[in-house]
């Protein structure tokens, strides 16, 4: 080739030189893994959490023929894990290899596998713990005078057995789980969430295994969180375990192949629940072979039966035991073996669908509702006759003088100060209004918040919140303060002790729903609309409401792409709009239900609309509100409770006495605004 110095050549060149040419990857070279990776890896997949490690312990345990298994736990599971039974015990001899890989008591060839009894059979759970963390067996079998205890670390003896006083049985000690991989470790920081499964995990194993007592505690803890005695009675053990309620509304179900000759051969029996029972989530105990697994093909199937039979799309307890030949089932198809692989599952799910949906039509034709006795306390409308008998004092005390500027003028029970007792009274239906008054005010003084809130972290800061910011002294102020009445739209009078207030009734609802939503977040009530109502049609009617100018016919189509987003938006957050808020939103994109944040207080339902489509807005993040739309909102919240003084005096005020509690800043922002004070207007009066 000629070098003439044109851009050709020197492109020609450059193609050709070896060095622009990329060098091909050399294939990388495989290595044998350090047995003690590959055990540190199969640890991390057979002990995924506390709970597997409970689970493999309780499972030896009830492999070692005990009847009585004892857990206790330190910060869920990551600080101690520690199971005692009293079954028959590990021989002095086999405690050198306990903690191997792959050895076992259960089987010997992998054919054993198809008539296996037990529930362990791999010899992986107590090798894999002592990879993960630091294990501690102590054990005593029948006919010794002593037990024995050793400590096992990445599978080997850290020592010799040493003798030791013991119990009849075993006791394993798995302490500092996961104190080699960090980022295990920090995903499992919610010690209340691990030992909430482990709660659940032992309660299932106590219903099933009935002849077994289980019980469970955290570490430093009397009580247990979990205890059950042996019963005969599977329906006694799920009564002991997961209350009354539960065992009330419980419908025995049987379905059994009846064919032993053909392919499909199968029995179960167990407890499904009736329609008087109401849960926000399915429970399904499933036991197959006397071994705890997880199904979800027949969840599904169960619970589509339930959405169809029964109202409101109820979500059943379910308690099940099936029992088919041994080499029908394959337990070796998971890690942790909590699901199976079941010869003819489908036929299986599908009769056991059949029988559950049988029982539940047959029992569905009668329904049980719990009575509540309405207790009627003495209405505040009736006036105080002045020659009622008065409480004499003990012998030898006089009655106390009240300085006249320190007198409290207006009483509770008293509405003589009030201002209605100015204006003319209506006489029609006096004593309707007395009766329904009276049902009201009682029901709202035996409401009380729910006892449990919701486990959300973010809920809980938000209540948290809300206590450290609560102004002691409004807060006396508002649970001991007498309605006087409405001065205005806004402003209502109230006194406390000797002095007269302002309140802001706009302000203090708003508060008081703020925080009824985070007490009862996952535990409203409902309010169940007699029509289910579209939910584009709604946003829809919102937005033309919200239009300034309806005559212009080219929005029209931009509210109905807006409409049909916000649907789309709420169908798919329907699932946690309805465990959270009590919003139910059903398949047909129809809402039905809306929450009751306070008790005997209707929402004013023309506002509906409006409500969707803030909620289809928030949904998708905090937007900050324009502040003329903020303030049109809030002369529309003055309008309408000026429409509302009779809830005002009757219902808002009771539940703020129960249950507000007022920050800091309405001391500060005009919600409370002392407009008299008794002892002021004396010495005004004094100077006169």
């Amino acid at each position: 080739m000629i070098d003439d110095g044109s851009p050709l050549a020197v492109a020609m060149e450059v193609e050709e030189s070896p060095a622009a040419a990329i060098a091909p990857r050399e294939p990388p070279k495989i290595q044998r893994l350090e047995e003690s990776v590959v055990n540190r890896i199969a640890a991390g997949e057979v002990i995924q959490r506390p709970v597997s490690a409970v689970k493999e312990l309780v499972e030896n345990s009830l492999d070692a023929d005990s009847s009585s298994i004892s857990v206790v736990v330190k910060d869920g599971g990551l600080k101690l894990i520690q199971v005692s039974d009293d079954g028959h015990g590990i021989r002095c001899e086999d405690l050198p290899i306990l903690c191997e890989r792959h050895t076992t008591s259960k089987l010997t060839k992998y054919e054993d596998l198809f008539s296996l009894s037990s529930m362990g059979f791999r010899g992986e759970a107590l090798a894999s713990m002592t990879y993960v963390a630091h294990v501690t067996v102590t054990t005593i079998t029948k006919g010794q005078i002593h037990g024995y205890r050793v400590s096992y670390r990445d599978g080997v003896m850290e020592h010799e057995p040493k003798a030791c006083a013991a119990v009849k049985g075993t006791q394993i000690m798995v302490e500092n789980l996961f104190y080699n991989m960090i980022a295990r470790r920090k995903t499992l920081q919610n010690s209340a969430d691990d030992y909430g499964k482990i709660v659940d995990l032992l309660s299932r194993m106590a219903i099933h295994h009935n002849n077994v007592s289980f019980s469970c505690r955290k570490h430093g803890a009397v009580k247990a969180d979990v205890h059950s005695v042996v019963s005969s009675s599977r329906l006694d053990s799920i009564r002991a375990v997961y209350g009354v309620s539960v065992a009330k509304n419980l419908i025995k179900v049987e379905v059994s192949s009846g064919d032993s000759s053909s392919s499909c051969t199968f029995d179960m029996e167990g407890f499904i629940s009736n329609s008087n029972y109401v849960a926000k989530k399915t429970i399904l105990v499933l036991f197959i072979n006397d071994r705890l697994v997880e199904c979800s093909a027949l969840k599904r199937a169960i619970e589509i039966v339930y959405a169809a039979t029964l109202p409101k799309a109820s979500k059943p307890f379910l308690y099940m035991s099936i029992n088919l030949p041994r080499d029908h089932v394959d337990i070796n198809i998971h890690p942790t073996k909590k699901e199976v692989s079941l010869l003819n599952q489908e036929i299986m799910i599908e009769m056991i669908q059949s029988e559950v949906e049988l029982k539940l039509r047959s029992a569905n034709d009668t329904r049980t509702f719990q009575e509540q006795k309405v207790e009627y306390i003495q209405s505040t409308l009736t006036p105080s006759r002045k020659d009622d008998p008065v409480s004499p004092l003990p012998s030898g005390q006089k009655t106390p003088k009240v300085p006249v500027h320190k007198m409290v003028r207006t009483d509770s029970s008293d509405p003589a100060g009030r201002l209605h007792a100015f204006l003319q009274p209506k006489p029609n239906n006096l004593p309707d209004k007395i009766s329904s008054l009276n049902a009201v005010r009682s029901s709202i003084r035996q409401r009380r918040n729910p006892k449990e809130t919701a486990d959300l972290s973010s809920v809980q800061e938000l209540i948290t919140g809300v206590d450290n910011c609560c102004h002691p002294g409004l807060l006396e102020t508002v649970r001991n303060c007498t309605y006087v009445g409405m001065a205005d739209d806004v402003f209502a009078l109230v006194q406390y002790q000797t002095h007269l207030y302002l309140a802001n009734v706009v302000n203090l609802s708003k508060e008081l729903m703020y925080q009824q939503t985070l007490r009862r977040f996952a535990h409203f009530n409902a309010i169940q609309l007699s029509d289910p109502a579209p939910l584009s049609e709604l946003i829809l009617l919102a937005l033309k409401e919200e239009d300034l100018d309806p005559e212009d016919g080219e929005k029209d189509h931009m509210k109905e792409r807006i409409a049909e987003m916000n649907t789309e938006l709420l169908t798919e957050k329907a699932e946690m709009l309805e465990e959270y808020f009590s919003v139910y939103i059903d398949s047909d994109r129809n809402l039905s239900r809306l929450p009751v944040i306070l008790d005997q207080y209707t929402p004013d339902m023309d506002r509906v609309p409006e409500f969707l489509l803030c909620l289809g807005n928030d949904v998708k993040g905090n937007v900050e509100m324009e502040p003329a739309l903020e303030q049109d909102l809030i002369s529309d919240a003055e309008n309408a409770w000026a429409q509302r003084e009779w809830s005002i005096q009757h219902v808002l005020f009771p539940s703020m006495r129960l249950f507000l509690k007022p920050p800091a800043s309405m001391a500060s922002n005009g919600t409370f605004v002392k407009v008299a004070s008794l002892e002021k207007l004396y010495k005004i009066f004094e100077r006169c």
